[in-house]
């Protein structure tokens, strides 16, 4: 792979620096969500965080599906063999340890705003996210239809199925945030998302650290962004499966339902610094 970045001496993903290790060629000026596809430059921001088994053959299948698009992983502090695995020529971000998924994304969308990228796209290192659906998201940017694509696992009836405590969670989350808003998301903690040139500014300048997925929908919007949702087909992760148990599932409902009623009063992305018109 291509080691492109190292972070190091960091508390949080604020204090992130990214210093390059190769000279890329001239950035074109961005272009705005609309424009040929051809033309637009878009990025796959994978968050990997111990996916040795999954993240190789992932990359792979988004080179082999998605040639016009550059992959992007961020290592985050992978305690196996995930960088090893890794194919050779890929970016790589590496942090020198966990940040999280939300320290991990904002890594990767502050490279994409250095590097002027008009899309980025979060695909999961774990394989649940299917590279055929990625042109899916972005052709709704590329219509001016949003400004963030959301891709539900329940907004058409499919095959995927959840558990019930996990799906009971992820149903309640969305009552919460269409109390609040007004938007009805019916896959609020979807990691499979898209986001145009704005959204990536304003990801690279704040971005929530725990619960990033409910919360960005519900900032986004308060800040006039617009948030949609398309139905995507996903997999079941390639190995392993989820840590959080019961206990810890309701326990995140709470606490993200917390963070959901403050994001009702701060403001992420302040007057001047990201302009969403």
């Amino acid at each position: 792979m291509t080691r492109i970045a190292t972070a190091k001496s960091m508390s949080s993903a604020k204090s992130l620096p990214i210093r390059l290790a190769i000279s890329p060629k001239p950035e074109p000026a961005a272009l705005p969500i609309g424009a040929s596809e051809k033309k637009l430059k878009k990025l796959i921001i994978i968050p990997a965080y111990n996916e040795s088994r999954s993240v190789g053959k992932l990359v792979r299948r988004l080179n082999r599906t998605l040639p016009e698009y550059d992959v992007l992983v961020i290592d985050d502090g992978s305690t196996d063999d995930t960088v090893q695995r890794i194919p050779v020529g890929t970016r790589v971000v590496s942090l020198p340890f966990n940040l999280g998924i939300g320290g991990a994304m904002q890594t990767g969308y502050r490279y994409a705003a250095l590097h002027r990228y008009d899309v980025a796209v979060q695909v999961d290192g774990d394989g649940q996210h299917r590279p055929s659906e990625v042109r899916k998201l972005v052709e709704t940017l590329e219509n001016g239809q949003a400004d963030l694509v959301v891709g539900s696992r329940f907004l058409q009836p499919t095959q995927f199925r959840q558990s019930l405590p996990r799906m009971t969670g992820i149903r309640v989350l969305g009552a919460w945030i269409q109390l609040l808003t007004g938007l009805r998301i019916t896959d609020c903690t979807s990691g499979f998302r898209a986001a145009g040139s704005r959204v990536i500014r304003a990801y690279a300048h704040w971005y929530p650290e725990d619960y990033p997925e409910p919360e960005v929908v519900l900032l986004l919007h308060r800040s006039k962004f617009k948030v949609v949702e398309i139905p995507v087909r996903m997999r079941r992760r390639m190995y392993g499966r989820t840590s959080i148990n019961i206990v810890q599932g309701v326990m995140y409902v709470v606490k993200v339902g917390v963070c959901l009623l403050l994001d009702t009063v701060r403001e992420p992305w302040p007057t001047g610094k990201i302009d969403p018109a």
